[in-house]
């Protein structure tokens, strides 16, 4: 059973406070080892997923992302993240969100849903809200939803987004300009030999949300399948 293990932190602490390319190259076999351990968890848990969504990302390799920082745009110019994170895709144009796992000392979080939703997008999700905003509402109010994840969250606008009324009765919703939701997992959690179920347990309570925002950006305003 894959699983994350305490010296795998330890070298996220270390690379930390070493955030330089002398370090990690005297250090370069302790990365190796705990870049395929971390892969082989995310080997596990994409067949669990599998199990019952239809991810896009063929293996745990391609799904963690690389460990070197693009400082070109950046004030931080530490080459290296101090985290592993892990991005699975769903296939299909049917099936739209993204599934993410960040793995931090003190920091570590799964999360999903739409971070930079394109224009077209936003203006299709806002357009399905002015029309009925209960069956998202219901989503993301349902019990185990709130339990998981708190609720839906996000950035929003401080006021109603452009073409859309300011007293309208979905105006909560419509202020939103990232539909996201996450929820933070302790050191002791993700350290647990049974942490891949749970993380399992987590995306699968993402799927209504997904499905439902899958739904509205396949079809047109009418309803209308796209594709």
């Amino acid at each position: 059973m894959a699983q994350i293990s305490n010296d795998n932190f330890k070298f996220l602490k270390k690379l930390k406070a070493n955030n330089n390319r002398e370090w990690f190259a005297e250090n370069k076999p302790e990365y190796l080892k705990f870049h395929q351990e971390t892969i082989d968890f995310a080997d596990e848990l994409l067949a669990k997923m599998n199990a019952h969504d239809n991810i896009e990302t063929p293996t745990g390799k391609k799904s963690l992302l690389r460990i070197y920082r693009d400082v070109r745009f950046s004030k931080n110019k530490d080459p290296y993240k101090t985290y592993w994170g892990i991005a699975y895709k769903r296939a299909t144009q049917l099936l739209r969100g993204g599934y993410y796992f960040h793995i931090e000392p003190g920091n570590s979080m799964i999360a999903g849903g739409f971070w930079a939703p394109n224009k077209e997008d936003l203006l299709r999700i806002r357009e399905e809200i002015v029309m009925d905003d209960e069956e998202l509402r219901a989503i993301i109010t349902e019990k185990k939803f709130v339990q998981t994840f708190g609720g839906l969250q996000g950035e929003q606008l401080k006021t109603a987004p452009k073409g859309f009324p300011k007293d309208h009765k979905a105006i909560d919703l419509l202020r939103y300009k990232q539909f996201v939701v996450w929820k933070k997992f302790s050191d002791k959690e993700i350290l647990h030999k049974d942490f891949a179920e749970k993380a399992n347990e987590t995306f699968i309570a993402m799927r209504p949300f997904l499905d439902y925002m899958s739904d509205v950006l396949t079809t047109d305003s009418n309803g209308s399948p796209l594709f």
